[in-house]
C-alpha cells in the first residue's frame, strides 16, 4: 500500500492580504470604539466644570440698572465681590422707607441670570440655567466625596426641568423631571411629583405655595428671558 501525502497548496497571496485587511479593520474599529467610550464616559459621566458667563461692559451696565431699580442692597460691594468699605469711606445714609414709584416687575435674561450666579455665588462653574418657553432648566455638577463608594472624587451631573407659567389667575409650577448622568429618574423616586402643578396641588391651604401664589401677579418665561411681576 502506497502512502500518498496530499499536496496542500498555500493560500494565494491575495487571500492572505485580504485577511490582513480584515484584521486591521477590526483592530481600528475596536480602537475607535474604545476611544469613543472613554470620551463619552469622561464627557457625560464625569464632566468638567462649566465656563462662567461674563457680560460685556454694555450688558453689565444694563444689569446694574435693573438691580438699581430693584433697590437691592445686594447690589452693593458684596455682590460685586469688591473689598468692604474702608474706615475712610462715607457710611450709608439713613433713609425713610417708601414704596412710592417702586417697580414691581423683574425682567432678567438667561445670560444675566447666569452672570449673577458668577458674581454672587461659588456656583458659576457648577450650575447653568437655561430659559425656554414656559420652561426653566438647570444643569448642576455635584462633586462626590473621596470616600464615596466606587465614584469617590468624581463629579455627578444632574439636570432638571421646571415648568413656570401663569394661567387662570395664578402661577403654574410643575417639575418636568430630573436626570442623573442623562438617565431620567422614575417618577416614584421624585415623590410622584413629575408634571404635577405644585401650586394647584399644595396651594389650597396655608403654607409656602399658597403664600407664593398670593404674591405673584404674573410670571412668564420666554426663550432666553424671565419676567416676574409682584403684587402689592
Amino acid at each position: 500500500m502506497n502512502d500518498e501525502t496530499p499536496n496542500v497548496q498555500p493560500p494565494p497571496q491575495g487571500a492572505r492580504l485580504g485577511g490582513l485587511k480584515i484584521v486591521a479593520i477590526v483592530v481600528v474599529a475596536t480602537v475607535i470604539a474604545t476611544l469613543a467610550a472613554v470620551w463619552a464616559v469622561t464627557t457625560y459621566l464625569f464632566p468638567s466644570e462649566f465656563k462662567p458667563v461674563t457680560l460685556s461692559a454694555k450688558e453689565e451696565r444694563t444689569l446694574d440698572a435693573k438691580l438699581e431699580r430693584l433697590d437691592s442692597f445686594e447690589k452693593g460691594p458684596s455682590s460685586r465681590r469688591e473689598p468692604p468699605q474702608s474706615a475712610g469711606e462715607a457710611p450709608l445714609e439713613p433713609e425713610a422707607y417708601s414704596e412710592e414709584g417702586a417697580d414691581r416687575e423683574i425682567v432678567l435674561s438667561e445670560k444675566e441670570l447666569n452672570a449673577l450666579l458668577a458674581k454672587n455665588t461659588d456656583l458659576a462653574t457648577k450650575l447653568a440655567i437655561d430659559l425656554a418657553d414656559d420652561l426653566a432648566s438647570a444643569k448642576l455638577l455635584v462633586p462626590l466625596d473621596e470616600e464615596f463608594p466606587f465614584l469617590g472624587g468624581k463629579t455627578l451631573k444632574v439636570t432638571a426641568g421646571l415648568q413656570l407659567a401663569y394661567a387662570e389667575g395664578r402661577p403654574v409650577v410643575a417639575l418636568r423631571g430630573v436626570s442623573v448622568w442623562g438617565v431620567p429618574l422614575p417618577n416614584a423616586w421624585l415623590g410622584n411629583l413629575k408634571n404635577v402643578d405644585l401650586v394647584k396641588e399644595f396651594g389650597g391651604g396655608e403654607g409656602f405655595w399658597s403664600a407664593f401664589a398670593a404674591g405673584i401677579d404674573e410670571i412668564a418665561i420666554e426663550e432666553g428671558s424671565l419676567r416676574v411681576r409682584l403684587k402689592e
